[in-house]
């Protein structure tokens, strides 16, 4: 049997009891959107974070759309302001802020832990840079310490893109604190996954709260009567109640997650497969562990014949992609190589020491060599 890159399946399966619990007693309300257990998971997904306020969205994209979009109802961000943003990201990232009329900046990353490089932060701040917008890639924490020094330094908005780093802390503070506002995603492969697609926003600014709150809401605090132009972007009470589950299992999960991590730092020794550096160990959550080789594509096809699953997130960068077009001419070498280069390999609390074991053994006999 295939060793699987996530089974989704075995990781609903074992909480399919109080799944089916909880969608029965949505069923059985007679109640569907914005209701109670949206207000229920907000409040209980804030608690889990340490924030004031959750607010539960569509999906990924919109929880940072919707973030600046307040911003700019609030009058702190304007067209043609600029966001400085990791260049090695899904593309998701970069569409929040060109939806809102604002312009992506990239940053090149440290090419060993993947995420956005400070020292480049500060080289590329300008005169109309507003906001920095790191990503927590993979799910282990950027240096929120050297970030939030320099938006302070700077006045500019620190807005984390935490969609991969639930259940990531450092120093006692959960993804999702360290700045204004963080974007969480609960698509279902995700570290806390919904049974469908939706997302969260966190923040504690009562202001930015309020706005998108009425922003998801069609621009509405009170039925019909719109004081935006805004959005349906609302996370269903099917979702919200099958989040509330799997919140409450999910330090478990990532407690998993780090253990088979930790077992494939010790294990894998290849010299053509980089293994990721990790800052500190306990930060992070292990949505992905994505190795580096400059021959990936054998790599790849190795690990298929030898029965395990792997893929590649993600295979061209934003900055390369015909949506971006105008980016095309930027120098982001780094990114490029690293998108060249990366290749996730199977990761889950589903993951038994078996496979974990055969995922390492694979790897190491890749081209030959034990």
């Amino acid at each position: 049997m295939d060793v699987p890159f996530l089974s989704l399946r075995d990781v609903n399966a074992r909480y399919v009891d109080e799944l089916k619990a909880a969608a029965s007693r949505v069923i059985d309300s007679g109640w569907y959107v914005m209701g109670d257990e949206l207000v229920a998971f907000e409040r209980e997904f804030a608690a889990y974070c340490g924030s004031t306020h959750a607010l539960g969205v569509g999906n990924g994209l919109d929880a940072l759309s919707l973030i600046l979009r307040g911003y700019k109802e609030m009058g702190v961000l304007r067209d043609g302001d600029e966001v400085i943003v990791p260049a090695n990201t899904f593309i998701a990232t970069f569409l929040a802020i060109t939806a809102n009329q604002l312009v992506p900046v990239p940053v090149e990353p440290d090419p060993f832990t993947f995420n956005i490089d400070p020292e480049r932060v500060e080289a590329a701040i300008g005169p109309r840079t507003r906001a920095i917008m790191p990503v927590h890639l993979y799910g282990q924490l950027a240096d929120m310490d050297s970030l939030g020094a320099l938006a302070s330094q700077h006045g500019l908005l620190l807005i984390e893109d935490a969609a991969q780093a639930h259940g990531a802390r450092r120093n006692g503070r959960r993804a999702g604190t360290f700045g204004h506002a963080a974007g969480f995603s609960f698509f279902p492969a995700k570290n806390l996954g919904a049974l469908g697609d939706g997302g969260a926003m966190v923040t504690g600014d009562d202001e930015l709260a309020t706005h998108v709150a009425a922003l998801r809401n069609y621009g509405s605090e009170v039925k019909y009567h719109h004081l935006y132009q805004g959005f349906n972007s609302r996370l269903d009470e099917i979702q919200a109640a099958m989040l509330r589950v799997k919140l409450a299992h999910l330090d478990d999960e990532v407690s998993r997650r780090r253990s088979v991590a930790q077992r494939y730092r010790e294990g894998i020794r290849h010299e053509r497969i980089v293994l990721p550096q990790v800052g500190v160990e306990e930060s992070h959550a292990w949505h992905l562990f994505v190795v580096r080789s400059s021959q990936r594509a054998e790599l790849q096809r190795h690990l298929s014949l030898q029965g395990v699953q792997s893929q590649v997130h993600y295979p061209v960068p934003p900055h390369r992609q015909p949506a971006y077009a105008s980016l095309h001419d930027v120098p982001l070498p780094i990114t490029e190589q690293l998108h060249n280069e990366v290749l996730s390999l199977p990761m889950g609390p589903a993951l038994d020491d078996d496979a974990v074991e055969r995922v390492i053994d694979a790897c190491n006999t890749f081209g030959g060599m034990s």
